[in-house]
């Protein structure tokens, strides 16, 4: 058995664990110090009160994660592996769109724009928008995974 002492707001608190636990215990305890922090000027004159808020704080950050939500929690190795996944989507994503940019231009055809040029084919332009927001999307996803 082994102690970590913990330090969140202005006390130090003695948490016994078991032998190896010890970064574990202290990195869930410096979560807890950093939600009690968000206490600011806030804090209630019982030191539990602010405590609970604190816990409330984690609470609610474990609810959003449980129900699949985007939220500020922190990714399990899963939520690392599709963080991943979403990486390589979005560099696919953009290496197509460059490919796409980079294309010769499509012929011109019959139709003119207002100022008389010949004006863009309306698949490419669709594709082109489908990429952008395939490409919005995903990274959307990721940045929610943060």
């Amino acid at each position: 058995m082994s102690t970590v002492t913990l330090t969140i707001g202005p006390k130090s608190y003695p948490v016994a664990c078991a032998d190896g636990e010890e970064a574990h215990i202290e990195a869930l305890g410096a979560m807890i110090a950093e939600k009690y922090a968000l206490l600011g000027a806030a804090r209630a004159p019982l030191e539990a009160q602010n405590l609970l808020f604190a816990a409330l704080f984690l609470a609610d950050e474990l609810a959003e994660a449980r129900k699949g939500k985007p939220g500020k929690a922190k990714t399990s190795p899963e939520g690392s592996a599709e963080a991943d996944c979403l990486r390589a989507e979005i560099a696919r994503l953009e290496a197509e769109l460059v490919a796409a940019r980079q294309a010769p231009p499509p012929p011109p055809t019959p139709q003119a724009d207002l100022f008389g040029g010949a004006a863009p084919s309306a698949a490419l332009a669709e594709r082109l928008e489908a990429l952008a927001e395939q490409a919005e999307a995903t990274a959307a996803a990721l940045e929610g995974l943060g």
